[in-house]
């Protein structure tokens, strides 16, 4: 398997190049073997819909099994159900296939340690295991579930939005359309979608927010429809992109800005986590108002960690 798809804090790589089949079932059988030299067993396994999600999942699950894993596949599923299956359906680790922003010819895999994505060492950890191929070997059993409800309901006991919002909803054809949409009714929202129909190959822009010209169908229906605000995914909705009812885009920094205010309203003197790219702007906002700010690396599982 070609190196390079060993990231910092993910396995993802072009498919068929640097990423072929055979490789998936020996990262099914190097995370099998990973997980059991701890004495877990236990994992679910997710993926986004990307044309090769479905056969790959098939072929992650062969090496899964083969290694003695017990798994419930939760299906097609933004990146967040993983996280929020592995404490709800309480497992020891977990497997998202997804390339996130990633053009639809990339795929690759979040891996879970428990509630921890890991990253750096790790997966290198995982990559020196893999070309081994001193694997451990059992006879595992899969089954499936319905993690989408359970989400909802969380979702819906949790947050209460008071005033009924406008809302465009570009989902970009990844899978935070067809969950995203109708929470947002069931919270009380009138909804204009924009692309959330599923479409492996997004086919109306790449997958991913931050990047301005992805954001223009939706800056545009925004002032149209004189909207209260836009909200875009990437491709396994774990990235947000926010427009605000002038039709002008809500960088991250401004983000973090109201998320941090409305948090520290309800706990005084709370610490935040914000990488390195994030403005001074942020990180003196959160002081200003009683909060801890620590400036770390980039990187989903970094910050976590």
């Amino acid at each position: 398997m070609d190196a390079r798809a060993f990231r910092e804090y993910d396995i993802r790589g072009i498919v068929g190049q640097e990423i072929l089949d055979d490789d998936v079932i020996r990262i099914g059988r190097t995370f099998a073997t990973y997980m059991r030299q701890q004495h877990r067993h236990h994992i679910v396994v997710g993926r986004d819909c990307r044309l090769s999600s479905k056969p790959f999942r098939d072929l992650l699950i062969e090496g899964l099994l083969a290694g003695g894993m017990d798994i419930v596949d939760i299906g097609v599923c933004p990146t967040p159900l993983l996280y929020f299956a592995l404490r709800h359906l309480e497992r020891d680790g977990g497997i998202m296939i997804t390339a996130s922003h990633n053009p639809p010819d990339y795929n690759g895999f979040k891996i879970c340690n428990g509630f921890d994505t890991i990253s750096g060492e790790e997966i290198q950890k995982l990559r020196r295991l893999m070309e081994s191929g001193d694997y451990v070997s059992g006879r595992g059993k899969a089954e499936e579930y319905d993690i989408l409800t359970p989400y909802a309901d969380f979702v819906l006991k949790t947050i209460h939005i008071p005033k009924p919002l406008r809302v465009g909803l570009d989902a970009g054809n990844s899978v935070g359309g067809p969950i995203g949409l109708p929470l947002l009714r069931k919270l009380g929202c009138e909804v204009h979608p924009l692309y959330c129909d599923m479409d492996g190959t997004f086919p109306n822009h790449e997958p991913d927010p931050t990047v301005m010209e992805n954001l223009s169908d939706l800056m545009t229906l925004v002032k149209r429809e004189r909207l209260d605000v836009g909200v875009a995914y990437d491709g396994d909705a774990d990235r947000l992109g926010v427009v605000d009812h002038n039709g002008d885009v809500v960088f991250g920094d401004k983000l973090m800005i109201i998320f941090a205010r409305e948090i520290l309203s309800r706990h005084p003197g709370a610490t935040f986590i914000s990488e390195v790219k994030c403005s001074k702007t942020l990180y003196d906002d959160i002081r200003s108002r009683g909060g801890k700010a620590i400036m770390w690396r980039t990187g989903h599982s970094l910050i976590k960690a």
